[in-house]
């Protein structure tokens, strides 16, 4: 992979580039950001890339990203809606929260 910032990728991901999938994947094998772990346990269904997201999650807005994942790949609808509400009305320019949120279950 370049040498290309996490948050690039990700938004490359969210603007629905077609290589950015397949990337992210790839930068989740190594990566510790928040951000790109949670894209990739999303995009392949595999927790151990969100247990990974948790335990590097520090910030609250990183915890609050990886309960609204969680949330997400366990199908809770409920609580998505209302952690995205919450979520989004603290950090409304966060693109892979709202991302999260359009995601079919």
């Amino acid at each position: 992979m370049s040498t290309e910032s996490d948050e690039s990728l990700v938004r490359r991901l969210v603007g629905d580039d077609p290589r950015a999938g397949a990337e992210v994947l790839e930068a989740a094998a190594t990566s510790g950001s928040v951000p790109v772990l949670v894209a990739a346990a999303l995009l392949s269904d595999d927790t151990r890339y969100l247990a990974r997201a948790a335990a590097t999650a520090v910030s609250p807005r990183d915890r609050q990203l990886v309960a609204l994942a969680d949330a997400q790949l366990t199908g809770r609808v409920d609580l998505l809606d209302a952690l995205v509400r919450d979520h989004l009305a603290d950090h409304p320019d966060h693109l892979l929260a709202s991302w999260i949120a359009g995601r079919p279950l």
